[in-house]
């Protein structure tokens, strides 16, 4: 099922897509009333397998034909990020092998993992502002893991009863303040650096997301295609690894790293970092493309 957050003022509200259109869950009770039917995407992922069950018979028995009032065109919403109010966004750095091959940076031994904010959210076809503090922005096309119920020390083996869904990531990096210091919080979590979606796809959708085609257009321009079998970390090595350290919780995300292609990764004089104006489209397979318009930061 491919789930989607979108903006009803200044509230959110969820829709599941379906060939004909978006259906609005929360006008779809009023006019076909059910208990149980969650119209919040971070209630959705609270309420497990069960609740996704409970939507999907749901809009099974709707039947909706596309000239109903809770129907929406896609083209019509404006679109939130795909998960909301995550508690912990969590990211992968050197996790393709062509990529750290491009930086000239050795396979890590580990994981290396760094964090983003809440404030770094945004949906599809946002508006991000170029920040003033960087000259150097960067695109890193990623595939998303939602976590769908709590994880400690989980095994490998049973990662994925602890996954969601997924969605296609963009984890935006400003590479002169990344590089400035060891740590490389404040080139990653400015605001609009994390954007997520357009959709949130439930597991049962995705045959192996170790297997998934990952692109990047800068402009129309082809930057990035790769698959996430050249990840070094598995997404089960990934969340079982994680769960070691901290509690996964419904609703965390994990940017699970970037292929080859990244602007940084091509010599000096070559680089030509993202500016005002600039469009940045990033697709998983099956995921959906995920487009960010750069803006002047005023």
């Amino acid at each position: 099922m491919k789930l989607l957050t979108f903006y009803n003022g200044n509230e959110t509200k969820l829709g599941v897509k379906l060939e004909m259109g978006v259906v609005d869950l929360t006008e779809a009770l009023t006019v076909e009333p059910e208990r149980g039917i969650p119209t919040d995407i971070m209630a959705l992922i609270r309420g497990g397998n069960e609740a996704v069950t409970r939507v999907e018979q749901y809009v099974d028995k709707l039947k909706p034909t596309g000239e109903e009032s809770y129907v929406r065109e896609e083209s019509s919403l404006t679109f939130a990020p795909a998960v909301t109010q995550p508690s912990k966004i969590i990211c992968v750095g050197l996790n393709y092998k062509k990529h750290a091959d491009e930086t000239g940076l050795g396979y890590p031994e580990y994981p290396v993992l760094f964090n983003k904010f809440p404030n770094a959210l945004a949906g599809h076809h946002e508006a991000v502002a170029v920040p003033r503090t960087t000259e150097r922005l960067d695109y890193e096309v990623e595939l998303g893991i939602v976590i769908g119920k709590e994880a400690k020390y989980v095994s490998e083996e049973a990662a994925l009863d602890y996954v969601f869904g997924y969605s296609t990531t963009n984890d935006l990096s400003a590479r002169d303040l990344q590089k400035r210091t060891s740590q490389w919080l404040t080139g990653k979590s400015n605001d609009g650096f994390a954007p997520v979606g357009p959709y949130l796809v439930t597991k049962n959708d995705i045959e192996d997301p170790n297997r998934l085609r990952l692109t990047t257009t800068v402009n129309g321009e082809m930057r990035q295609d790769s698959n996430t079998a050249d990840m070094i970390y598995s997404v089960e090595e990934l969340v079982s690894y994680i769960s070691q350290y901290m509690t996964l919780e419904p609703g965390d995300l994990i940017l699970t790293g970037t292929p080859e292609g990244v602007i940084i990764g091509k010599p000096i004089a070559e680089r030509v970092y993202l500016k005002a104006g600039d469009e940045v489209t990033v697709e998983v397979e099956h995921l959906g493309a995920l487009t960010t318009k750069f803006v002047a930061d005023e």
